[in-house]
């Protein structure tokens, strides 16, 4: 009755691999979704299969309920990872021979002509050399703590007639891809990684190098921190965040077919087995591409920025002005962030503003916000931030912001205590004439001009007295000490929200028991949730038709008959990351359309701070409606989950093609009635 989670995150995985396989985009935007899997798998890695070995390190056996013991499923992911990383193999070498045809010629070493080598020679010896630490191994000298990601070359020395382990690590400070001339054409690219190899005999003069290979370790990640003190709350953090690089060894990545001694020596050194080590073709760490700027002469193998629209009423002066004539719908990235970015903008600058609240996750190391709210406070404003300083991987840029916005007068907190905030949240208290209004805005996705280029996330801005009041409940819950919340419009995990799903999908079963037409659209990054699913297959034996869209994970079965052959489960990647929580209930004809900062997933019910609000402006909620509509009938870079667990492209089948991404871009309108006829 449940895929288990881990397994269909990797097949999510899977899909962003195989967009690189894409004829249609360019070879470097091909590139990046390579990396991006590289990223993705890192990151899986030092959470989720950290947290199996964890259960497996004490000895827990219980099934999960997919039916599979940590063990299990420990030996199928590395199974299954192995496939993947088969064919990251394959895609690769079929990229870097794209590249070669585009003039883009990246060479390794066996590229390395005497004259290339020469020229490398010189680089080496006056820019590389100087900064590089041979590590030696031996029985004065153990083996070195090997840090998180990092890049290392581990060399295979002959000391005395005895085999020696020596390992050089690759410096981070330096650029790890050149530019360089060569006979191969016009652009020629070496990697730093290979310089290094190429000369690393320097670093070990009077002994014989038998052998080299790279490698590259991942480390248990996850931090699991629990204080009631705040300010020591913080400190903790700082110190966890330094321990992370040094964690268990899960996973090791080494250069495809390395010497036997290398190998065996190294999982010996980590205490791995050798299902945890995985050869790796081409470059190691493929997220290098993330940084790589190509010169003008090339710049036909990058995608097209996506330049977001603005609206007509962005250019209107009067932000509030604006809002309190309606509420306004924003559909990211496909319209400007700058419009949220100047809501915070224009409120700390208004005398009219006496508060400003916002909550914040993930953001930008530059933020326009951020820098807003501290120049409110230094204007004598009330701000206060909630920010959550356990956003995975985030935790660092996040306490350095805490410090930052604390020297300017913000009030800063850090949620409740064993909750983490996931909640997007943002209130704005004027004066005006004689009376307080409340500004509001709540959103799927992060405060984060960056992440909003390219992350699909819908927000609602509005002043309607009953959000205004939520909001302020809401904020003073988190600042003060209290075991519920009770509120008007917006829902509240983890108190009520949970419920209020069951009571909304529960309402639709009841529907279509009655012999009422039923259906349930639910938009989500994850579902794994099993009361959830177990309702959603309760409500399918009812009658009701279900149209799941999932991006990553889904533990339901769909398809099932007797159990969940009304409900559909599809998964669009593309050129944007889907990030938008969208929930649709029919409603016997009178539809109900929610936005959330929740998946359904256990912990975003239970040990999150979330928030569920509804869209109550009917051309709004239309438009949403018919946006889920469009990803519905996606037959381009959607993907159908089958029963068995796999998920298969669809395509167009003689219909006209639809890829739901680009549609939106190039739609063009001034108001949502427009965009309803258009749809």
């Amino acid at each position: 009755m449940y895929f288990n989670r881990e397994l269909s995150w990797l097949k999510f995985n899977e899909r962003v691999l195989l967009e690189a396989n894409d004829l249609s985009l360019p070879m470097l935007e091909r590139i990046k979704f390579n990396a991006i899997f590289s990223s993705n798998l890192d990151e899986f890695f030092m959470v989720r299969v950290a947290s199996i070995k964890d259960q497996m390190n004490i000895g827990y056996a219980k099934t999960d309920p997919s039916g599979m013991t940590p063990e299990a499923l420990f030996i199928s992911i590395n199974q299954k990872v192995s496939e993947l990383v088969e064919l990251q193999n394959k895609i690769s070498d079929e990229l870097m021979q794209g590249l070669k045809d585009n003039q883009f010629n990246l060479l390794r070493r066996s590229d390395f002509t005497k004259g290339i080598r020469g020229s490398l020679k010189q680089l080496f010896n006056t820019s590389i050399f100087p900064v590089l630490t041979p590590m030696a191994v031996d029985f004065s000298r153990p083996f070195p703590l090997i840090s998180n990601k990092s890049l290392y070359i581990a060399v295979k020395l002959l000391v005395q007639n005895v085999e020696r382990l020596a390992l050089v690590e690759v410096p981070l400070v330096l650029t790890r891809i050149y530019s360089i001339e060569c006979s191969y054409g016009d652009h020629c690219y070496v990697l730093l990684e290979d310089i290094i190899e190429e000369f690393i005999a320097d670093l070990f003069i009077g002994n014989t190098i038998l052998a080299t290979c790279q490698f590259r370790i991942t480390r248990n990640g996850d931090l699991n921190v629990i204080q009631e003190d705040s300010d020591i709350l913080l400190n903790v953090i700082e110190e966890a965040i330094k321990l992370r690089k040094w964690g268990e060894a899960i996973r090791l990545e080494i250069s495809y077919r390395p010497d036997e001694w290398l190998k065996n020596t190294l999982i010996s050194a980590f205490h791995m087995e050798a299902s945890q080590v995985y050869e790796i073709k081409g470059l190691m760490d493929k997220t290098v591409w993330f940084k790589f700027k190509p010169p003008k002469a090339l710049q036909h193998l990058v995608k097209e920025t996506y330049i977001p629209r603005k609206l007509p009423f962005m250019a209107k002066k009067n932000i509030f002005k604006t809002i309190r004539e309606g509420d306004v719908f924003l559909h990211h990235p496909y319209e400007s962030f700058d419009f949220v970015v100047d809501f915070i903008k224009q409120a700390s600058k208004d005398p009219q503003v006496l508060a400003i609240k916002q909550t914040l996750y993930r953001v930008s190391g530059d933020s326009e916000i951020v820098k807003a709210l501290a120049d409110a406070a230094e204007k004598g404003k009330q701000v206060t931030v909630l920010l959550e300083l356990m956003a995975r991987f985030d935790e660092q840029n996040n306490i350095n912001w805490a410090k930052k916005l604390e020297q300017k007068g913000v009030h800063v907190i850090y949620g409740l205590y064993g909750l983490k905030t996931h909640s997007k949240i943002t209130l704005v208290v004027r004066k005006e004439k004689q009376r307080i209004r409340r500004y509001v805005h709540l959103g799927t996705g992060n405060y984060n001009d960056q992440t909003a280029k390219v992350y699909t996330d819908m927000g609602l801005f509005t002043c309607k007295e009953s959000f205004g009041a939520d909001a302020s409940i809401f904020f003073n819950l988190v600042s003060g000490f209290s075991n519920d919340i009770f509120t008007h419009s917006i829902i509240v995990a983890p108190y009520h929200l949970r419920k209020q799903f069951y009571t909304l999908i529960d309402r639709e079963t009841e529907l279509a028991k009655n012999g009422k037409p039923a259906k349930i659209i639910a938009k989500m990054n994850s579902l794994v949730d099993k009361e959830i699913v177990d309702r959603l297959y309760e409500a399918s034996r009812a009658g009701v038709k279900i149209n799941l869209i999932v991006r990553g994970m889904c533990v339901l079965v769909p398809g099932v008959e007797g159990l969940s052959e009304n409900i559909e489960v599809i998964s669009i990647v593309g050129e944007f990351l889907e990030h938008s929580r969208i929930f649709y209930f029919h409603n016997d004809h009178h539809p109900e359309v929610y936005l959330s900062s929740a998946d359904w997933m256990t912990r975003n019910l239970d040990r999150r701070v979330e928030l569920l609000f509804p869209i109550e402006d009917k051309t709004i909620a239309k438009r949403i409606e018919k946006t889920l509509e469009l990803y519905l009938r996606d037959n381009q870079k959607s993907w159908k989950l089958l029963p068995g667990g796999n998920y298969e492209k669809k395509t167009s089948e003689g219909k006209d093609e639809l890829k739901v991404h680009d549609f939106l871009k190039t739609l063009e309108y001034n108001d949502n009635e427009e965009i309803i006829k258009k749809i």
